[in-house]
């Protein structure tokens, strides 16, 4: 009886650990933040000019069973300043695609047969290429890109960057739920992206916004096609390249769900691909430790991070044990947790690029009750894609006149 004493006990310090260093690190990166200066407009300096040309971009949209988007999203690429580019709009089950375009720089792709894949998609896309492209881009059809987002992006290809995730906005924050989902982008584009570019290691990625060589992307192989893109990709590239860039300068908006019917479906999606893909992530961090590589070990252990509503009720549970078995844990979480809390503010405060952030934080207890309701449906996600609709049609003028200055 003893030893099952003895093991309990030491499970529970290793999962007190465990969960502490999750709460614990966004501190010390913001906290990194400020020692090194953040200085975020001159993280280029830093890298030496390796290519003095304009990088040739394809431009790759997935857009399935809606075409609503595809005509604001191909304006913002025909007011970009940058023009050595062709964007590829695969028309996936789009029956009423507008086919031509008076440009010879956009293509519109219509499949004969439904894909009902991203990656599927991508690859139709890139067998359709009209010549062999430096750099690839993804995005998804509700995307607009500003006017300086390729003249940006391609000034770290000049630099030798293989693989840079571009900056995601929010493309509409009128409500609640918009907002939510627009803060928690906010907290992790800074910790996962701005930050780790900061201390040159490899930033996260995202689906969308991301751009790379394409002889890199030839590389990438995947064991099927549906679900978790971005997880699988970013476990090959970040073991292939030195360092992901974050081109903070390079902006690409994406519309985030305003209704929380549509926001339990997102996170059941989300919820289910953490757990499907758990292997992806393991396997980064292992090569991580293999190579003793710090950029891979912590992307690593950022992959392998439960959704945090997940690590809040892991915390409640080991505080409440902590009581009864250990108090002097239970107040160093409370130690930790208000760091945590003030942290967390300080970010959205700090980073915020758009107006409303700091007002919805209030809401943050809806938010944790909706991501509750996803993970009770996790099982829906293994019969159902859970597609995000998206409504929000809007130009790149008129987008840019409510961005602060």
């Amino acid at each position: 009886m003893e030893i099952v004493i003895a093991i309990l006990k030491y499970l529970f310090y290793a999962a007190n650990i465990i969960v502490a260093f999750y709460f614990f690190v966004p501190i010390l990166l913001f906290a990194l933040h400020y020692l090194t200066g953040g200085k975020r407009k001159n993280l280029l300096q830093r890298y030496p000019v390796k290519f003095n040309k304009d990088f040739d971009f394809a431009a790759i949209v997935t857009a399935h069973q809606d075409t609503r988007f595809i005509a604001p999203l191909v304006d913002s690429f025909l007011k970009q300043a940058y023009s050595n580019f062709t964007l590829y709009v695969v028309a996936d089950d789009c029956p009423d695609v507008q086919a031509y375009y008076n440009d010879p720089r956009i293509v519109i792709l219509k499949p004969e047969v439904a894909l009902h894949s991203k990656i599927k998609s991508i690859h139709y896309a890139i067998d359709h290429f009209k010549k062999e492209h430096d750099a690839m881009i993804i995005f998804d059809s509700d995307n607009l890109v500003h006017p300086n987002y390729l003249q940006n992006l391609n000034h770290y290809f000049q630099r030798g960057f293989r693989v840079v995730q571009t900056h995601m906005l929010s493309k509409n924050t009128g409500s609640t739920y918009a907002k939510l989902d627009s803060v928690g982008h906010i907290y992790y584009t800074f910790l996962e992206r701005t930050v780790k570019m900061e201390l040159g290691i490899s930033s996260a990625i995202l689906g969308l916004g991301i751009a790379l060589e394409l002889a890199l992307y030839r590389e990438i192989r995947y064991q099927d096609t549906i679900g978790g893109f971005d997880k699988k990709l970013q476990s090959q590239l970040a073991r292939k390249v030195k360092q992901i860039g974050f081109a903070g300068d390079a902006i690409v908006y994406d519309e985030k769900v305003e209704e929380s019917d549509v926001f339990e479906k997102q996170r059941t999606r989300w919820i289910y691909t953490y757990f499907n893909h758990f292997n992806d992530s393991w396997q980064l961090f292992w090569a991580g430790i293999k190579t003793m590589h710090p950029g891979r070990i912590l992307l690593g252990t950022t992959m392998l991070r439960p959704p945090m509503f997940m690590l809040i009720m892991m915390m409640v549970v080991l505080f409440v044990i902590s009581i009864f078995v250990a108090p002097f844990i239970a107040i160093a979480w409370i130690i930790l947790l208000f760091f945590y809390a003030l942290n967390f503010v300080l970010i959205i405060a700090t980073q915020s690029h758009q107006r409303g952030m700091m007002e919805s934080l209030i809401h943050i207890p809806k938010l944790m009750i909706t991501q509750v309701k996803s993970l009770l449906k996790i099982k829906t996600a293994k019969k159902d894609f859970l597609k995000t609709e998206h409504q929000k049609i809007i130009y790149i003028d008129e987008l840019l006149k409510n961005e602060l200055t």
